[in-house]
């Protein structure tokens, strides 16, 4: 969504993708086309497609126990799922390499302290310095995580970034429920490096006048006097917004996922659909029925979801039939997602892989080459699932207790999400059938648990190969559209 000038929005009016009504479907095969090469969907030059081009800084801003660290971290590992190289820059992380914690008590945040002012900007500018390099080398976007509470400072935030031609988009976090406030101060300040030694009640009563301090010159961004900066506003994690100025398809993104994403506790369960008969056969892809052991475990996860009594469950299943069938014995609302169906092999699909070896060598070199971005020819990659996943994870960030039964594939994209694994790790992640994964979001991540349900199966998982044969992809064959494989 993008915005030219200002709009106060609530979670009613945003938008979502829904169910089997989701516009995200498989890709259709493409026609009157005399050669398919199934090639990365990297650039022709060997590099990811650049979503911020100038590289991009988002500044945070807000009063502290804001959440605007749980907003940076998880913007941050929303944008590297989706492709976006993206870092965040904690101006605290510098400044307790600077001072000894047990020496900065409220006292070095008072706005007439001179040398904590001093030590403070420093810590400030070597972490914008850092950022730069980062940017100029590597970096996509840059999370600049601070308190940047005075117009001052987001001025000189602004001037630094432009003279190195950066597009700026700043997120302020407002709260003014105390309960929220007195929860984050519970559950993560009192756990930081600068208060984990200390007694309780003592590191309660500094904290609270920490904020005080940054209270007393505390310049909120104004929709008038800061009307040409880009921002959003988010006021009591997110019952209202305020979006002013939004350019660009990163910015754009960047608003819609944090307009989707809330501090509701709640879990998220990931299993895979029981053992398929084309598991047994050690074959991938296809739509086969549950094995006689695949129903067992459709009955074994009724169970276990019964226990777990969760009065408002959601099921999400694929629209394929050995997903459906395992959510068949669970008492719930189920929802078919199109873009839950596994990752389409192409010509390879309902082979073994010692088939595709021996029928499509160079197929079989390159994916293990790189299998995050390969694509099967006439099938989709890994980077492609990602994006077709996309809705998938923006409703999951705002619904409560989910139980997600889906494919291999596709669980290692969702798990990769969660759990900030990077695109070399994300294809490899074990995904066992019979088992749950049980998730749930704390402070600034995710806890989990791994549940097998004691129903034995087949091993699906093919490990990271050792020995990698080299192909060039100028050498790989056509790949016809009016020929496709017989299985």
């Amino acid at each position: 969504m993008a915005c030219n000038g200002s709009s106060t929005l609530t979670p009613e009016k945003r938008p979502a993708y829904m169910g089997n009504r989701s516009p995200i479907m498989s890709p259709r095969k493409p026609k009157n086309l005399q050669k398919v090469y199934a090639l990365s969907s990297k650039t022709p030059n060997g590099t990811m497609p650049n979503l911020s081009n100038p590289p991009a800084v988002i500044v945070m801003v807000g009063l502290p126990a804001r959440g605007k660290t749980y907003i940076a971290k998880k913007l941050t590992r929303y944008l590297n799922w989706i492709g976006v190289c993206t870092k965040v820059f904690n101006v605290g992380e510098y400044r307790r390499k600077t001072v000894d914690t047990s020496k900065a008590n409220h006292d070095f945040f008072r706005n007439d302290n001179p040398e904590g002012l001093r030590i403070r900007t420093k810590c400030a500018e070597a972490a914008l310095n850092d950022m730069a390099e980062w940017l100029d080398t590597e970096g996509e976007v840059g999370v600049f995580d601070a308190t940047n509470t005075t117009r001052q400072r987001r001025d000189f935030i602004m001037q630094f970034c432009g003279k190195r031609g950066y597009k700026v988009f700043f997120v302020e976090s407002v709260c003014e429920d105390p309960d929220i406030i007195e929860s984050n101060i519970l559950e993560v300040k009192l756990n930081s490096p600068d208060y984990r030694k200390g007694d309780r009640d003592d590191a309660i009563r500094d904290f609270l006048q920490r904020i005080a301090h940054y209270i007393d010159a505390y310049q909120s961004i104004d929709e008038q006097a800061d009307k040409d900066l880009s921002f959003i506003k988010i006021i009591n994690v997110g019952s209202r917004f305020l979006v002013n100025k939004v350019t660009g398809h990163l910015q754009s993104r960047v608003v819609y996922y944090l307009m989707n994403i809330h501090i509701i506790p709640r879990t998220i369960y990931l299993t895979r659909h029981g053992e398929s008969n084309l598991n047994l056969q050690g074959k991938i892809g296809g739509d086969s029925d549950l094995s006689e052991r695949g129903w067992c475990y459709s009955k074994a996860l009724s169970k276990y979801m019964e226990g777990q009594k969760l009065s408002d469950l959601k099921v999400w299943t694929s629209q394929f039939k050995r997903t459906v069938q395992t959510a068949s014995h669970i008492d719930a609302p189920i929802e078919q997602w199109k873009a839950l169906d596994e990752l389409d092999a192409g010509v390879c699909d309902g082979l073994t892989y010692e088939d595709i070896q021996s029928q499509h060598p160079e197929e079989f070199a390159l994916r293990d080459q790189d299998k995050y971005h390969y694509r099967y020819p006439m099938g989709e990659s890994y980077q492609d699932l990602v994006a077709r996943l996309e809705p998938v994870i923006m409703e999951l960030e705002r619904q409560k207790n989910v139980l997600v039964i889906c494919h291999q594939g596709v669980m290692r994209c969702l798990l990769a999400y969660f759990l900030d694994k990077n695109s070399d790790e994300l294809p490899y992640l074990k995904c066992p059938l019979h088992t749950v994964i049980k998730l749930t979001p704390v402070a600034y991540g995710c806890r989990v648990e791994t549940v097998p349900l004691n129903v034995e199966a087949v091993d699906t998982h093919r490990p990271k190969p050792e020995d990698v044969v080299t192909v060039k992809k100028d050498k790989r064959k056509p790949w016809h559209v009016g020929s496709p494989p017989q299985h």
